[in-house]
């Protein structure tokens, strides 16, 4: 991906049981210091899901990384950032905090 560019990648998701789940989904960016640079635009983040019984589904993430990541001398050996996302099970009443970056 270009620094300013936007992209488009899927994350497949199953639910290899026999009773639908609703779940959640966080993420991560390694390293860490290049999260303050990536920006969704479009997420399935933070939302709830409902994966059927043996349900496989392709969810979509629209994202850049913003061009100043180009320009930070902290990020000039930088050259590969993994997203990665963890799906939970949602409880009633349950809410996941916002992540921030100072």
């Amino acid at each position: 991906v270009v620094p300013g560019e936007t992209a488009l990648a899927f994350y497949k998701a199953k639910n290899p049981t026999d009773k639908p789940v609703i779940g959640i989904s966080t993420y991560n960016v390694i390293p860490f210091e290049a999260g303050q640079y990536f920006n969704k635009i479009q997420c399935f983040c933070f939302e709830e899901q409902r994966l059927n019984p043996q349900e496989e589904v392709d969810m979509p993430v629209f994202f850049y990384i913003d061009p100043e990541f180009a320009e930070d001398p902290k990020m000039a050996k930088v050259d590969l950032i993994t997203l990665s996302y963890t799906f939970f099970e949602a409880k009633e009443g349950q809410k996941l905090p916002l992540p921030g970056y100072q």
